[in-house]
């Protein structure tokens, strides 16, 4: 049986997890859950307490993600995913489906907002230019946290509903959490998710996030990164 993780996802806004491009992936952001997840498990993301969002998605290859929103907004989910492949940074960056998932700031909407900021140079980790660093300098905060993951999560059977995701149905609002993140298995919680995100008809990304963050600021000679 699949592990189960379940957080709180602060901001849904497009980056963490980031659903565009046919793909789902988490590869910033909960470095224990990045670590730990493994192909199969799931994962569930929900928001704080009165925002409105929630996600859900598959972490490690046939993990399960969820997110919901805040209790004063009925725990809304904003997507969920089975997490098809887990990745070391070098391969996400080098991957050439993954290369439309490195952050195009200029471009602006959701070519900005990519997740594939990661790798290495051959004497140290270089963050490209993204949301994580908008004024173009490595953010050591970001740095740390992120490469702790030291993988991205990728998934191909997600859905993303975005700010306007369906209620946590009663049976599931054991996942719901504080801060940090719960991790269950050989659980009854486990199949009744599976039963209820299968049971749904929504593939892939059918919203958009709430709260979508504007383009960094920086003039328009982005540094991309050394090439594979």
């Amino acid at each position: 049986m699949p592990t189960l993780f379940s957080y709180v996802v602060d901001h849904d806004d497009g980056f963490a997890p980031n659903p565009f491009h046919g793909f789902c992936t988490l590869a910033c952001c909960k470095p224990r859950i990045r670590s730990k997840a493994q192909v199969g498990d799931y994962v569930i993301g929900h928001a704080g307490k009165g925002v409105h969002a929630a996600t859900a998605y598959y972490t490690s290859v046939g993990d399960y993600v969820i997110g919901h929103a805040g209790k004063g907004d009925g725990y809304r989910v904003i997507y969920a995913m089975e997490v098809t492949d887990k990745m070391t940074f070098h391969e996400y960056w080098c991957d050439p489906l993954f290369r439309v998932k490195r952050p195009d700031v200029d471009a602006g909407g959701e070519k900005a907002l990519g997740d594939n900021i990661y790798h290495w140079d051959g004497d140290e980790w270089v963050q490209a230019w993204s949301q994580h660093n908008p004024n173009r300098v490595t953010d050591p905060g970001h740095l740390r946290t992120d490469i702790g993951g030291a993988h991205a999560l990728v998934s191909t059977d997600f859905t993303y509903w975005g700010g306007e995701g369906p209620p946590l149905p009663p049976s599931l609002t054991d996942l719901i959490t504080g801060r940090g993140h719960k991790s269950r298995s050989n659980d009854h919680l486990i199949p009744a998710f599976e039963r209820w995100f299968n049971g749904r008809k929504e593939r892939g990304r059918v919203g958009m996030p709430k709260n979508p963050l504007p383009s960094p600021a920086g003039n328009s000679k982005n540094k991309r990164g050394k090439t594979c």
